[in-house]
């Protein structure tokens, strides 16, 4: 018998898939493991986890490729149950150590998953949730950014029709994913139709369509009236015309759908606490604010150094050494969307932290590319961040700049000096 570390009575290690999970079982003290398939369903999924509980009492350990879907969905609302996700690049590491062939089995998968959890328990942190307020915020986020996406495809397809039989557009638009843009072409599909209306009825169709491109109708009409068509044959004007009425639809159903995630997204978002902490930033702006709360997080005791987020939001950088040789590459295991949002919130504050500005300059000075001088910056907003995350305090660009100036930064005294 082997004794195992932590306040478990059973450890369990699942293969996840999306019909079915194999998974290696293992009582306390125990060396016998037992395999079993559960069919993806909540039914069988409770059925199991609750007989499992009846069984041996006590907490229970699961180990499992995933910090979200439906599997961990399904087993996070058991208070009894502790999920310990595996990083699929470690997992994948560990099955070549034992199968150079390269051979995969679902349960052997479930088997070395639960033996990263039984050999590595205080190195591979369990799963701590967050609360409600904030995971809704962040599934809702996650969901924005995957509809932006749906509507920038719908644009770059919908500009690449324009462009074989209807390319006026593009000239008369500058904003190609606008409900206007859109209405636009679903009213009038083509350049021979829009030449038939009437002045006055475009007048109108802008004027309707309230916003800073209302300055444009004249010149618009205007425009229209000269015009000369790209094409007429009537079959690639009909075949095109059509899919660009279906997917201008397509594109405000999703302009619609993205309006609506922001009003949701913002009203919960005032309502967290932390919601002041992340407005105080420079350059968060109403975007960002929400995105960084979702990176960081709630629990403090999450992150124990800035170095910690760096690595977790793929800013910090990977060095690799072999031999005499050494080289330092991109940080490819993390989350794309957090490293983005860092990336993005840096390059805004340039124009709205008066330090953070002068930083970026003196990198550019360096000789250091945009993407690489926003990088750095970054670093050093993570430690602020870290600090006003840590201590609940929002961030206060006098207070820093009064820092700076006490520790007579060589970043102000060469301001002066200039």
């Amino acid at each position: 018998m082997t004794k195992f570390s932590g306040n478990y009575s059973v450890y369990i290690g699942i293969d996840w898939a999306n019909d079915k999970h194999d998974v290696c079982v293992q009582v306390a003290n125990s060396s016998t493991r037992n395999f079993k398939v559960i069919k993806h369903s909540a039914n069988a999924i409770n059925d199991w986890i609750t007989n499992i509980h009846k069984q041996y009492k006590g907490k229970i350990a699961v180990a499992v490729e995933l910090s979200k879907g439906p599997i961990v969905y399904a087993l996070q609302k058991f208070d009894f149950v502790t999920i310990h996700p595996i990083n699929p690049s470690m997992l994948a590491t560990y099955r070549k150590a034992f199968s150079p062939s390269g051979a995969k089995d679902d349960p052997t998968d479930a088997e070395l998953a639960l033996d990263l959890m039984l050999n590595y328990l205080n190195k591979i942190k369990a799963l701590k949730m967050e609360s409600e307020s904030v995971r809704k915020l962040m599934y809702l986020v996650e969901q924005r950014r995957r509809l932006v996406e749906d509507r920038r495809r719908f644009s770059n397809r919908l500009i690449n029709t324009l462009k074989k039989y209807y390319p006026h557009l593009l000239d008369w638009f500058s904003h190609r994913g606008s409900g206007l843009f859109c209405d636009f072409i679903t009213r009038w599909p083509n350049l021979q139709k829009v030449k038939r209306a009437r002045p006055e009825t475009l007048r109108k169709f802008f004027i309707s369509h309230k916003g800073r491109s209302s300055g444009y109708t004249e010149q618009r009409i205007q425009a229209i009236s000269e015009a000369e068509p790209l094409t007429l044959d009537k079959a690639v004007i009909d075949s095109h015309q059509l899919l660009a009425v279906a997917l201008a639809k397509q594109m405000l159903v999703a302009v619609e759908v993205i309006k609506v995630f922001d009003t949701e997204i913002n009203e919960l978002f005032e309502t967290l606490p932390d919601a002041e902490l992340y407005k105080s930033l420079p350059g968060t702006g109403p975007c960002l604010a929400l995105r960084l709360l979702v990176a960081m997080g709630e629990n403090r005791s999450r992150f124990n150094s800035a170095s910690e987020i760096q690595m977790y939001s793929g800013i910090a950088p990977v060095t690799e050494r072999s031999g005499q040789n050494s080289w330092v590459h991109w940080r490819y295991q993390c989350s794309k969307f957090n490293r983005q949002s860092f990336i993005e919130w840096a390059a805004k504050s340039v124009h709205q932290s008066y330090w953070a500005g002068l930083y970026y300059q003196q990198q550019r000075g360096k000789g250091n590319t945009h993407q690489s001088s926003v990088r750095s910056l970054v670093f050093k907003w993570i430690r602020i961040l870290y600090r006003c995350w840590k201590t609940k305090v929002p961030y206060s660009e006098a207070k820093y700049l009064k820092a700076l100036k006490e520790r007579n930064s060589p970043l102000l005294f060469k301001e002066k000096a200039c």
